[in-house]
């Protein structure tokens, strides 16, 4: 038994809030004192409890590409990051179209003891490939959460449309890379004056705004939900915007490093993803699209590359960053700090938003449930660097900024995870 003293609450699905006491037995949350003699007590003064965050869009690596990332170590990094739960797309060597490498994927997790909820993404085409739907039911009986080909775009009209469909009979929700493919000799930075100067390939906008409006057709043309997956452009922004004025099931996320980063700060290979960083106009406006509801959750699109792969630079470097350590200091930071974003709002975008998107439970605090929580310190600046990294990789663009609203501790359950020992008072009773 758990008892966390004179806390701070946040949690914007319950409007919890205000500071209290609150009590964790057998694994659920009790807002009053359920009885019994705690074991540890905790000195809540100064800290914030907020809901575990629910990640949408990881790439774990395993199978395949254990020198990145494993299970293991990538639900470390999202348990470091206040992540209770953890969406792990299909890219992996083999790709995720077959129910044995779902079941594979949660066993490593079950073996590794990690609190943190895993929930595999089954591969939405053979081989992640684009050219035939896969079968969902038996993905779903083995225990996918979802359907996507991350990392790939499906550019068949015909393909996605039956992938949406076969989705929908599934009950799966769609997740969808509405934006470029890994075409060897392709553009590696968005395709704009800062790429123009630097004399480097660049990847368009257009690229990604014509597939956001061929999906949102075609989910209103099947009545089934999409996902959009890491926005990042203006013109992808207005037709999700407009689609959910017209009734269309369309949801999307947003990543921290479009939210924090435009293209002039592409200039290494740990600012090289897909979608690549955009404009600032493109940054400002995904901003907006958080405070009006257009965008439902931030998700990081985790992608560890290990260091030797990143160190080819920015030309020869894979896609992708790490970010899941880094997301709530990062946006708390760099967004709730200067007033473009108020914390209940990036808290509900990582909790009870991609709960919602996702349809698996969490994302609030409720009392006699299970029990996920962060305690978070939002006062201390600290060093963000690579001792804070659980992943095994290091591709991190917030790495060496000084940062608030660090994650000290997380209650997964009947399990405490203390991440800063020196913040947390705490004493056995």
């Amino acid at each position: 038994m758990l008892l966390v003293r004179n806390v701070e609450t946040l949690c914007p699905a319950t409007d919890l809030s205000g500071r209290r006491d609150l009590w964790v037995k057998d694994g659920t949350l009790h807002l009053s004192d359920p009885g019994g003699k705690p074991e540890i007590s905790i000195d809540g003064e100064g800290l914030l409890a907020v809901p575990g965050f629910i990640e949408l869009h990881a790439h774990l690596r395993d199978p395949g590409f254990p020198a990145s990332e494993t299970i293991a170590t990538g639900l470390a990094a999202a348990l470091a990051g206040g992540y209770t739960a953890v969406f792990a797309m299909a890219n992996t060597r083999p790709p995720n179209d077959d129910p044995r490498i779902t079941r594979g994927m949660i066993e490593a997790a079950r073996a590794c003891g990690s609190p943190v909820r895993l929930y595999p993404v089954a591969a939405a085409t053979l081989g992640l490939l684009g050219r035939e739907a896969c079968d969902y039911p038996p993905q779903r009986k083995a225990g996918a959460a979802a359907v996507s080909d991350d990392g790939r775009p499906v550019l068949d009209d015909e393909v996605m449309a039956a992938c949406m469909a076969g989705a929908a009979r599934a009950g799966l929700p769609i997740f969808d890379h509405a934006t470029h493919g890994p075409e060897p000799g392709g553009g590696i930075v968005h395709a704009g004056p800062a790429a123009l100067a630097r004399g480097l390939a660049g990847l368009p906008r257009e690229e990604e705004d014509r597939l956001v409006r061929r999906d949102i057709a075609l989910s209103k043309r099947s009545g089934h939900g999409i996902h959009i997956q890491h926005l990042s452009t203006l013109g992808a922004i207005e037709a999700v915007r407009e689609a959910r004025a017209s009734g269309v099931p369309v949801t999307a996320e947003a990543a921290p490093h479009h939210l924090l980063l435009t293209d002039e700060d592409a200039t290494g290979p740990d600012f090289k993803m897909n979608p690549p960083l955009r404009e600032e106009r493109d940054r400002r406006a995904l901003v907006e699209a958080l405070l009006d509801g257009t965008v439902d959750a931030v998700a990081t699109d985790h992608a560890p590359h290990a260091p030797e792969l990143k160190a080819r630079g920015l030309p020869g470097a894979p896609f992708g960053v790490i970010g899941m350590e880094s997301a709530f200091p990062a946006l708390f930071t760099g967004l709730v700090l200067p007033g473009a974003l108020p914390l209940d709002r990036l808290v509900r975008l990582l909790t009870s938003g991609p709960a919602s998107v996702g349809r698996v439970p969490g994302g609030r605090l409720e009392a006699g449930v299970r029990v996920e929580l962060n305690l978070l310190d939002l006062a201390t600046a600290f060093r963000f660097d690579s001792a804070c990294l659980r992943s095994r990789s290091r591709n991190c663009p917030f790495l060496g900024r000084t940062l608030r609203g660090r994650v000290v501790a997380t209650v997964a359950g009947d399990r405490l995870h203390v991440h800063r020992p020196e913040r947390i008072r705490s004493e056995p009773l």
